[in-house]
């Protein structure tokens, strides 16, 4: 028993002297010019290794450093830089025959760099057999040359993997880069010639995650970059503002959360699947949107001309639900689109909470909480600068908690009506132009059945302040009498026609400013329109016949004064 234990022991020792002097025995640092002229066949780059050891217990050769060149198209740095590589190999062919048969791949914390030139071209579009037959790297001996035909489809390993790598993608015409961190790239039974499976992950700029699972190949041997792709894509807590989609020196950013199917063959790409949109902020000034909007869309690229359609896909914000179409394309380093997104009947409750993602607020302590929108919107430009035009509508809404009569003293005082509590839009529509640094309205009109109309226009700033001039043509003849009644009536009888009101059907128009902000409006009287209708009346009695005593009695009176008082403001 005792003399096992011995023999025991006696090989264990050997056979740790073995693992420990066998590599040094073995020169493994032969094969190195080997791999190298190989692997530079096989990328079309030239391929550079440090020097190689044996690790017995990994079954590997390892190198400290590893370089691939870029395409000399892009430029002289490295495409590809790693700080260790393992080769894993068959053991027993390599110490009895000192015969290199490669089983895997393993390429730890690479840096790797994706540049795409003016032309749409990527750097990493020649990585392939077919480009070194073009032009062989210097690395490349005579005989790798030769060979170089047969090189990709010799290239084959049961694992390659790049572990804890960085990403960077950006452009040659931009010094704007995005970096991609603890990327690990993963590919079992790779081949150059035949379909082999994929997983991907890593961390996205400025935080959330990717990942991407499905089969790739065979690599185009003309252009790296059409290679055949059927995956799941899965994303989470991408910020758009992180990736330039959206232009954070605005403040604009977004989340977003997206789950899809991606298919590429023969350089046209297609996706379907459902992003959800978080956090939307578009417009300076605005706040993040307090609800998420889902997209389900389903597009289509071609990878040659960087150009894509947005087949008819839907936005749905709670119950809201619109259509969306239209086209994008790659321009450098923006993305550009063109993109009709069109609404009807869209519950406003829903929106409401999405509202503020385009700068506007639902005033403090009221809410909509009835009506329908309507929309008919074009998008265009680059997503980090979009333009957005088209029309606004709203039918039989409902402001809870927003008294109008109470904002607006003088009018409710020359009409004698009130607004109520609540204020009610039987009809609202206008044309909107919506930038990164603010929102234009024109052309807005708005039915209010306890007041009359509502025309004008005006612009909501980056700071969310509003600066509209509209008109109140109000409901009815203004009452006869004295105080505010006679001032309604003498009004009535200067201000004519204002911007298209005047004493339609008997009634009175009344300018106004909205101030203020979009959650705090003020209203205040617009003193310089009234004076410059007055004018207008004034000059055109010049024409007119004689007035009686009593019209000379009624001119001589100051409407202008009695409103002043009216928006308790003292008469100067």
């Amino acid at each position: 028993m005792k003399r096992a234990v011995r023999y025991i022991l006696l090989a264990a020792a050997v056979l740790i002297v073995l693992l420990l002097v066998l590599p040094f025995l073995i020169p493994v640092n032969q094969f190195r010019p080997k791999i190298e002229s190989e692997a530079s066949a096989a990328v079309g780059r030239k391929v550079e290794i440090g020097n190689l050891r044996l690790s017995l217990i990994r079954g590997s050769l390892s190198a400290e450093n590893l370089s691939i060149a870029d395409d000399p198209k892009f430029g002289s740095s490295p495409f590809l830089t790693a700080k260790s590589l393992y080769v894993g190999v068959e053991l027993m062919p390599l110490i009895l025959s000192r015969t290199l048969n490669v089983t895997s791949i393993v390429i730890e914390e690479p840096q790797v760099t994706l540049l795409r030139n003016p032309a749409g071209q990527w750097n990493f579009s020649t990585l392939s057999g077919a480009a070194n037959k073009k032009d062989p790297p210097a690395a490349a001996t005579a005989k790798s040359n030769s060979a170089s035909s047969s090189g990709t489809a010799s290239l084959s390993v049961k694992s390659l993997e790049l572990k804890n790598g960085k990403l960077i993608v950006g452009s040659t015409a931009s010094k704007k880069r995005s970096i991609y961190d603890n990327v690990t790239v993963t590919a079992t039974g790779f081949s150059m010639t035949s379909k082999f499976p994929i997983t991907l992950s890593a961390d996205l700029p400025g935080g959330g995650k990717l990942s991407l699972d499905g089969t790739a190949g065979p690599i185009d041997q003309a252009d790296a970059a059409l290679t055949p792709l059927e995956a799941k894509l899965h994303v989470t807590s991408l910020n758009l503002a992180s990736t330039g989609f959206l232009d954070p020196s605005l403040g604009l950013g977004g989340l977003v959360d997206m789950d899809s199917t991606m298919a590429s063959q023969n350089g046209l790409a297609s996706t379907k699947g459902s992003l959800k949109l978080s956090k939307a902020l578009l417009v300076q000034g605005g706040s993040p949107a307090g609800v998420p909007a889902t997209v389900d869309f389903n597009t289509r690229y071609d990878l040659r001309k960087e150009a894509g359609v947005i087949n008819p896909s839907t936005v749905k914000i709670g119950a809201a639900t619109a259509r969306l179409n239209g086209t994008y394309a790659s321009q450098g380093d923006d993305t550009v689109v063109d993109v009709k997104l069109v609404g009807e009947n869209m519950p406003a409750k829903d929106l409401q909470d999405f509202l503020p993602a385009i700068g506007v607020h639902v005033p403090q302590g009221a809410s909509l909480t009835a009506g329908t929108l309507n929309a008919n919107l074009n998008i265009k430009g680059p997503t980090d600068r979009l333009v957005t035009d088209g029309t606004l509508g709203l039918d039989n809404g409902r402001l809870s908690g927003f008294n109008l009569g109470s904002k607006m003293s003088a009018i409710s005082a020359l009409t004698g009506l009130s607004t109520g509590s609540d204020l009610i839009i039987e009809k609202l529509s206008t044309n909107v132009h919506m930038a990164p640094n603010g929102l234009r309205a024109e052309n807005f009109n708005a039915v209010v059945p306890s007041l009359g109309t509502l025309i004008g226009a005006g612009t909501v700033d980056a700071r969310n302040n509003l600066d509209f001039k509209m008109v109140a043509k109000l409901n009815g003849p203004a009452p006869g009498g004295t105080g505010a009644a006679g001032v309604a009536g003498a009004l009535g009888g200067l201000l004519g026609q204002v911007s298209g009101g005047g004493k339609s059907g008997g009634g009175t128009a009344i300018p106004f400013l909205i101030q203020g902000t979009t959650s705090d409006p003020k209203f205040v009287p617009d003193v310089s329109g009234l004076a410059k209708e007055m004018l207008k009346s004034q000059l055109g009695s010049l024409n007119a016949p004689a007035p009686s005593g009593a019209q000379q009695q009624n001119q001589q009176q100051n409407p202008l004064g009695a409103l002043g008082g009216l928006f308790k403001k003292k008469k100067p």
